[in-house]
């Protein structure tokens, strides 16, 4: 049996257990630990452990479990909802200005947590609630809280760029880096969209009642106080980083440690809210590991069958295709599996194929994993089983229907498309940050 046909049934079995509903690192694990042991008998199960010292001693993964738990504990603590009503005082008398603001939220919530989870869940249960009670169209706002949640994997400290960094063996600094303005732009291009629609059509996000608009001034500025904690934590735990003060490691302990002291200050430290976000970081925390280790063991079976120079002889070689059509062709099948898996299904099965072909091409491999993740912030909202249009059907008021969610990503999946196409013609939108801020280290 040839190296080829080993690779195309790896990934096939790979597939067909995800697509039973096993869980991502059971079935890539599965599948990477029988090839394994089939191609080199006893003697490969040396692999996992090796794969797992490689895991167990990759510093940078302490800012894992870090950062989700600063994210949860700033959401269980209830911080989260006072930024939303900062937000609705603030920009309710303009058309659609909840909708905006709630963009604001979700960018904030995503440099708070890094996993679109949290944004999702603090939308529809705080923003969607409120925008429907005030007559806001309620397929603009599905999608809104969709698309602003997508931005949690892309806005640091991003989950899924730490587990990009450590497959395609990437500084996690420099790819949050990156991903700082093609994330800003993407929430600043949603932001336009809401505003030129509702200033055309009024009745999708009507401003609020004049006895919500009649808030004294001095009302307004005390609840500026809202978004200090939120910034003050943002910046210790970003700006130190980025003035070369603190290691990434370091800012990542900033961040949980200013979280803490946030709760406490506010007075909602809680034995309750402790032991909800403990339990909670525990458990997305266990998951990436897991994930991570089946990860880097499928990749080990892969390398050694070289199945990357064959996808590389193939497109390449056989198929004359140019490096831009091939990184075209890696997008679209992103688009693809994304209406079947999630991200980390994604970035495991294809990375260790797709990382070593972008460099072979003469791709910069942190351009790459911004362009990956905009592509799958596309491919969560894009139907029949996008994981955002799921986990929104779970979440939304019962008036909100499947078919509504799906009506009402289509604006926003251009929109983002539309994104996607800048930062491809635009390479230095998302490299020039981390290349002056390491230049200067």
């Amino acid at each position: 049996m040839s190296y080829e046909l080993i690779a195309v049934l790896m990934l096939s079995s790979m597939l067909a257990m995800l697509l039973t509903g096993q869980r991502v690192f059971g079935a890539i694990g599965a599948v990477s630990a029988a090839a394994a042991l089939l191609l080199w008998g006893d003697g490969a199960v040396e692999m996992p452990f090796n794969a797992a010292f490689k895991l167990f001693n990759w510093y940078p993964l302490l800012t894992l479990p870090m950062f989700v738990f600063m994210g949860y504990l700033l959401s269980e603590s209830g911080i989260a909802n006072d930024l939303y009503k900062m937000f609705h005082v603030w920009f309710g008398n303009v058309k659609g200005g909840l909708a905006m603001g709630t963009i604001g939220l979700m960018v904030v919530i995503s440099a708070m947590n890094g996993l679109s989870v949290a944004g999702m869940a603090i939308g529809a249960s705080i923003a969607l609630p409120e925008m429907l009670k005030r007559g806001y169209d309620k397929i603009m706002i599905t999608g809104v809280v969709q698309a602003g949640s997508s931005l949690g994997i892309l806005v640091p400290p991003s989950v899924v760029l730490v587990l990009y960094g450590m497959i395609a063996r990437q500084p996690v600094g420099k790819l949050w880096l990156a991903g700082v303005f093609p994330g800003l732009m993407m929430a600043g291009l949603f932001v336009i969209y809401i505003g030129i629609r509702c200033h055309f059509q009024p009745h999708l996000g009507p401003t609020i009642s004049k006895e919500e608009r009649d808030v004294p001034f001095s009302e307004k500025l005390k609840l500026l106080q809202a978004g200090i904690i939120p910034f003050l934590i943002f910046f210790f735990m970003t700006g130190l980083f980025v003035m070369g003060i603190t290691s990434l490691v370091e800012s990542s302990a900033v961040g949980a440690t200013s979280a803490l002291l946030a709760a406490l200050f506010k007075r909602r430290l809680t034995k309750e809210v402790l032991e909800t976000t403990v339990r909670k970081t525990l458990g997305v925390s266990n998951m990436f590991l897991w994930i991570i280790l089946a990860a880097l063991s499928f990749g080990a079976v892969f390398d050694g069958i070289g199945a990357v120079k064959a996808v590389e002889a193939l497109f390449i070689t056989n198929w004359n295709l140019t490096p831009w059509e091939v990184l075209i062709m890696m997008q679209l099948s992103y688009i693809i599996m994304g209406m079947f898996l999630d991200d980390t299904a994604m970035l495991v099965i294809v990375a260790p194929l797709y990382v070593p072909l972008i460099i072979a091409l003469g791709f910069n491999p942190i351009w790459y994993g911004i362009l990956y993740t905009i592509t799958c912030q596309i491919a969560y909202m894009t139907p029949p089983f996008g994981y955002n249009l799921f986990l929104m059907r779970a979440m939304a008021p019962k008036e909100i229907t499947l078919p509504d969610i799906y009506r009402s990503i289509i604006p926003f999946v251009l929109v983002m498309t539309f994104g996607l196409i800048l930062v491809m013609v635009f390479p230095q939108m998302a490299l020039w940050l981390p290349e002056y801020v390491y230049s200067l280290r």
